[in-house]
């Protein structure tokens, strides 16, 4: 395929030539291969697809709320060809034939290639941790996803464990005998441990849903003496305040000032990626105040409206915040995030004059917890393509 009429970050007009699943040339004015398809991106946006450190597609076990196959298009429609799933399914993913299941699944639906985490705890008991040492060395992401380890002498042997092992320690910070009466702290205290861990043992950490200044500000200080740290932000957290919404997400929606925290992180460069914290959930299972909101199809134009149109950060950060920094965290950098000869052909075009609005029941994803239901935002996704292949097309008019 030779991609025609694309734009760059900056406005620059040029072509991009897929071949054999890689990116084969990126220039101006490209001679056309013979016999192979001319796709005319009529001056959309063309930036690498986007990469998701943290999502839940709930299989096995949990997959009324979401399937492979749902959870598959839904990335689709959101420009993501890669996500990372996080292990609070039924069974918890302890083992790695839980691992190669959900892979091998989401590769032969095809939309969407997924790493399946496992829990750093067996069966997210809070102690055990004997299964770490029996995973293949294809393994490189364990989490506690939304439990936490609570206790601290379990903790540092993990990270001492991960040290060697060479495995990625990825933290849902939350001190859960404290979150029922002060959230906050609840997440600052697991932060500073954790970062205080990762330091001490020179462990990588990913730090999930980063949401409090002082927490953001933990990581910043312990980057900078060195720590192999990263962290995500989630959407919702940039875009909502609890003064603009009540809403049940974990952690909570913050006060206007950790937003302002989050987005100054931002631009200083402590903040690595964008991780949507996709959680769908069925209306019974809302209703009963379950946590979480679907987020994979609404990211990039809610990212793209409120840190771009509204605070002025580069369309270049941004594309680097979903593309190439997570492709970091998730050590696919080699082949992946950015529009490079020999790079996978995975690319995005995007609207990024379009002013849609966002309809909860058009959405692909099995689940329609969404709170932006209603509101409009910049930055239409309109095509995504996968391996030189097509995954979706926008084509509801809007």
């Amino acid at each position: 395929m030779l991609i025609r009429n694309a734009k760059d970050c900056e406005g620059g007009v040029f072509d991009i030539w897929l071949r054999d699943g890689k990116i084969a040339a990126i220039g101006c004015d490209l001679p056309q291969p013979e016999g192979e398809e001319i796709l005319d991106a009529k001056g959309l946006t063309v930036l690498p697809a986007f990469i998701d450190t943290h999502c839940h597609w709930r299989t096995p076990g949990y997959e009324y709320k979401e399937d492979i196959a749902t959870g598959s298009a839904a990335a689709a429609a959101g420009g993501y060809t890669f996500v990372n799933l996080m292990p609070n399914t039924k069974p918890v993913c302890s083992d790695a034939e839980t691992v190669y299941a959900v892979q091998n699944k989401a590769k032969e639906i095809g939309l969407c290639d997924c790493n399946q985490t496992v829990s750093i705890t067996k069966n997210f008991d809070g102690v055990t941790i004997d299964h770490l040492a029996m995973l293949p060395d294809d393994i490189k992401f364990i989490t506690e996803d939304g439990n936490g380890v609570m206790n601290n002498a379990v903790m540092a042997r993990v990270f001492a464990f991960a040290s060697g092992a060479n495995l990625t320690v990825m933290s849902h910070a939350e001190d859960r005998e404290i979150s029922p009466w002060d959230y906050r702290l609840a997440e600052n205290i697991e932060t500073v441990r954790n970062c205080h861990l990762a330091e001490y043992y020179d462990t990588r950490l990913h730090m999930c849903h980063v949401s409090t200044k002082e927490a953001i500000e933990a990581i910043a200080a312990s980057r900078a003496k060195g720590a192999r740290i990263t962290c995500e932000v989630t959407p919702h957290h940039l875009w909502f305040d609890d003064s603009k919404l009540q809403y049940k997400v974990n952690p909570p929606i913050r006060k206007a000032d950790d937003v302002a925290a989050l987005v100054r992180a931002i631009r200083a460069g402590v903040v690595t990626c964008i991780g949507t914290d996709h959680a769908p959930h069925s209306a019974e299972d809302k209703a009963k105040g379950a946590a979480g909101m679907v987020g994979l199809e609404t990211s990039f134009a809610v990212c793209y409206t409120k840190l771009c149109r509204m605070e002025g950060l580069p369309l270049e950060h941004l594309s680097y915040l979903m593309s190439a920094g997570p492709a970091a965290v998730m050590q696919l950098d080699d082949h992946k995030g950015l529009l490079r000869p020999g790079y996978d052909a995975d690319l995005v075009l995007v609207d990024i004059d379009h002013l849609y609005t966002v309809h909860a029941d058009k959405l692909h994803s099995k689940s329609k917890n969404c709170p932006y239901d209603g509101q409009s935002f910049y930055g239409r996704v309109m095509l995504t393509i996968k391996g030189g292949k097509i995954t979706y097309r926008n084509s509801d008019g809007e």
